[in-house]
């Protein structure tokens, strides 16, 4: 089959950086609810040259953060670099200086020798009164709220360094205001897994240690209201090759005769409750053992001794298919909503359901009032070409049953629009979390038509994607493509 270019103009958005600063609003589509109140932040990697270094990977940009404000009306839109010391220290350098995700070169640098300097491209929340700017393996970088200028750091008091293994993706808990996350120490004698969990004033609650059968790459994990939920899947890091002079994507392998399993650990001290098994019903189409991948989880809930966990599985890693840049996603795996149930007085799982192929799916999100909370309903974007040969980005929005295993509704925009990053589910006024009423809530999606490198934020109806946006906001001047989204809404 010949290889067809499904996201023509897609290397604009690694071509150049994006400006910095108030975005300003081209125009507005439609209709934008005034009961919409709160900020919508996205974080993403937008810088991909450093001097004559241009990176290969999509992983490897530095972050910006965009915040997007709704307030009776009115919008407002402001996006920056967040300014780490890589940052910094190479743009007064005028030359790249430090090993990226994919990308090396003669004299490249490792912080401590032994990590790749965080780019703190992955997400941005609101934590004990402060924003922060999270990225892979490494201390989060405080923002001022208002201008998103980099004020330093953030270490939790001193609790987190550069060198802690530190996540990209915490978990606030909006019922107790506690954050949880995560991070692996890759060390091939002891690899484990390090769970971290914050008092709503910042201050460290829980530091405990697991440890892994073997030093897995693991990106996401879900939150329940007592249990931290890990997909340890054989995607394995040699720390020894890193260090050896290989990027952390020629470091990583696909192990998938290992197997695959859900990790357990308890929230309140971070003791294993259950370790099962997990696999695929079928091995996949080049004969490999059918051990299950996951980059991104949705949700868990605990029901009495019940554990259910939502996520997304993909028939392999993805990492590769950020690579080559700006070709991405040129062959790339499928995958579907799966959910499974966990028996966790027995130590075993019990169920698994799935929902059809949606080609590749990611970047799921849900109502984010329901998170630990048993919710049966999420986001998330595909491609809309996948198992076809060509380069692709995500273009459709899909709204998932996780219960029912179907695809509820999808919006497909018009020829030449790409999905810019994660939406976000955004209640208007006070509405209650699991209320039904769509008129009560938004989702907000980033768009980029590359053909007129125009960006914009798209205002669908939740429960209804299909009939496409109910408004949009026009920025007057390019978003690049984000990876998290989080929305704060605004105090009454």
């Amino acid at each position: 089959m010949r290889a067809v270019d499904h996201a023509p103009g897609l290397q604009r958005a690694f071509a150049d950086e994006p400006v910095e600063g108030e975005l300003g609003v081209l125009a507005v589509e439609g209709e934008l609810p005034r009961a919409l109140a709160g900020t919508y932040y996205l974080n993403g990697p937008a810088r991909f040259a450093a001097g004559a270094t241009r990176y290969r990977n999509w992983l490897d940009g530095d972050g910006m953060v965009l915040a997007v404000d709704f307030a009776e009306g009115r919008v407002r839109a402001r996006q920056r670099f967040v300014r780490t010391a890589k940052l910094v220290e190479e743009r007064r350098m005028g030359r790249a200086l430090y090993r990226t995700f994919g990308t090396r070169f003669p004299g490249d640098r490792l912080v401590h020798g032994v990590a790749v300097a965080s780019p703190v491209n992955l997400s941005a929340y609101p934590v004990a009164g402060k924003l922060l700017a999270f990225g892979e393996q490494g201390a989060p970088w405080e923002l001022d709220p208002a201008t998103l200028e980099t004020l330093g750091p953030g270490t939790f008091g001193g609790t987190v360094t550069a060198a802690t293994p530190f996540s990209g993706h915490p978990k606030p808990d909006p019922h107790t205001g506690e954050l949880v996350t995560f991070g692996v120490a890759f060390t091939p004698q002891a690899p484990a897994l390090h769970l971290f969990r914050f008092a709503p004033d910042g201050t460290l609650a829980l530091r405990a240690r697991h440890a892994l059968p073997y030093p897995a790459s693991i990106h996401d994990f879900a939150l329940a209201s007592r249990h931290a939920v890990f997909h340890v899947a054989p995607h394995l890091l040699d720390l020894g090759a890193l260090r050896e002079g290989a990027t952390v994507m020629e470091a990583l392998s696909w192990r998938p005769e290992l197997g695959s399993r859900l990790v357990v650990l308890a929230r309140e001290d971070g003791r294993c409750v259950a370790e099962v098994a997990v696999e695929r019903p079928a091995a996949g189409a080049d004969g490999a053992p059918g051990a299950p991948y996951c980059l991104h989880l949705l949700n868990a809930w605990e029901d009495g001794e019940r554990l259910v966990v939502d996520l997304v599985e993909l028939d392999r890693p993805i990492y590769q298919d950020y690579d080559g840049l700006p070709d991405l996603f040129v062959d790339s795996p499928l995958g579907r909503a799966v959910r499974y149930e966990v028996d966790l007085a027995g130590g075993r799982l019990v169920a698994r359901s799935a929902s059809p192929d949606l080609g590749t799916p990611d970047f799921p999100t849900l109502d984010r009032r329901l998170a630990t909370r048993r919710a049966d309903e999420g986001w998330l974007l595909r491609l809309g070409h996948a198992g076809e040969p060509g380069r692709k980005f995500f273009d459709r929005l899909v709204h998932v049953r996780w219960d029912e295993g179907r695809a509820a509704g999808e919006w497909v925009p018009p020829e030449g629009t790409l999905m810019a990053g994660e939406p976000a589910f955004a209640p208007l006024g006070n509405e209650r979390a699991g209320g039904t009423s769509a008129a009560r809530a938004v989702l907000l999606a980033p768009i980029w038509e590359p053909a007129r490198n125009r960006s914009g934020l798209a205002l669908l109806d939740p429960h209804d994607v299909a009939a496409g946006p109910r408004g949009t906001v026009w920025f007057a001047a390019r978003v690049r493509l984000g990876f998290h989204s989080f929305w704060s809404a605004a105090e009454a």
